[in-house]
């Protein structure tokens, strides 16, 4: 059998809860392609749900079920990428407490998600040694896979840099062992919630991909639009727009031109426009509903894909350690 010679890539998620519309156009879509071309492995990050989730750990494995029906159900396909949960492979731990001892606390304390999340995240106890390290174990789970790339977002491209930053003190320190990963900058387009705020689980504005029709519809029509239309004769301006946010990442480019020139010309108004979204979306996710009902019946089968998962994600990251633990002289 000739070797795998294409790159590698490593991406993930948190498990706390159903998958959104967000989860779909900012990653899962770019997943599914980068599965045709690349090695990758996709985690589902328990331990990185557990920094801000370890009051109620025990929804923490419930939830990787889910992740893993809405991953499989939008097109993951086992056959070409490995699907994993990130506490089954052990040596991610070992890895993160490895590089904990190398990397600088000012590097960790000027990361800008460290107190955005702190912010944002009021009603959880986030000052931890554990989510100060959050980004230590993302590097570990990077470069545990000796991943050439990882595939993110502007909003995240500062936590790739670190984990270079991370790969050359240890190169430097214990020799030659992990590439430093490149950015691989995907277009996500930041979609509005139905409050008009970023879409976001922990806000209580998200449209999840597995909501049936109806509740779609109920969550779209009431969602507020541009301030400029008060009335149906006000004229409006798509791109100040939280719902046209959905426009753009479902509706097909020339469909959503018409309805922007509908906006600005006062020609429809926004229930009509509310209503092209409701439908594209619910066409778009016929195909998902339909996958997540076989998965959801057949708990047994997504486990046994995940184990599998865990089998070829273990085979790799036993390799890389063995090469870690050599070059510290254990």
């Amino acid at each position: 059998m000739s070797p795998d010679v294409r790159k590698t890539i490593l991406s993930g998620m948190r498990p706390t809860g159903p998958l959104h519309l967000g989860h779909i156009a900012g990653a899962l879509r770019n997943w599914i392609k980068l599965q045709d071309v690349y090695r990758c492995y996709y985690s589902i990050a328990s331990w990185h749900a557990l920094s801000s989730e370890y009051m109620n750990s025990k929804v923490i494995k419930s939830n990787e079920f889910e992740v893993a029906v809405d991953w499989l159900s939008a097109g993951l396909d086992p056959e070409k990428c490995v699907i994993f949960r990130q506490s089954e492979v052990k040596e991610h731990a070992e890895l993160h407490l490895i590089l904990s001892m190398v990397v600088p606390l000012p590097w960790l304390e000027r990361v800008p998600t460290f107190k955005e999340m702190q912010q944002e995240i009021r009603d959880k106890d986030l000052n931890t040694y554990g989510f100060l390290g959050y980004p230590v174990l993302q590097a570990s789970d990077i470069i545990m896979y000796k991943a050439d790339a990882v595939p993110v977002g502007e909003d995240q491209a500062a936590h790739i840099e670190l984990t270079r930053e991370i790969v050359r003190r240890f190169n430097r320190t214990f020799g030659e062992i992990f590439p430093e990963p490149q950015t691989i900058l995907t277009e996500i387009p930041r979609l509005a919630g139905t409050d008009g705020r970023k879409m976001s689980k922990s806000l209580g504005n998200a449209i999840y991909i597995k909501d049936p029709p109806e509740v779609i519809r109920e969550k779209i029509l009431p969602m507020k639009t541009d301030t400029r239309r008060m009335r149906r004769t006000d004229p409006g301006e798509p791109n100040d727009c939280p719902v046209f946010t959905l426009h753009r990442a479902f509706v097909p480019q020339a469909r959503r031109d018409e309805i922007a020139h509908g906006c600005r010309t006062a020609g429809i108004g926004c229930r009509e426009c509310k209503a092209v979204v409701i439908d594209a979306l619910i066409e778009a996710l016929a195909p998902y509903r339909e996958r997540r009902a076989r998965f959801e019946r057949e708990p047994k089968l997504v486990w046994d894909i995940l184990e599998d998962g865990n089998t070829k994600a273990r085979e790799a990251a036993r390799k890389t350690m063995d090469e870690v633990r050599a070059a510290l002289g254990f």
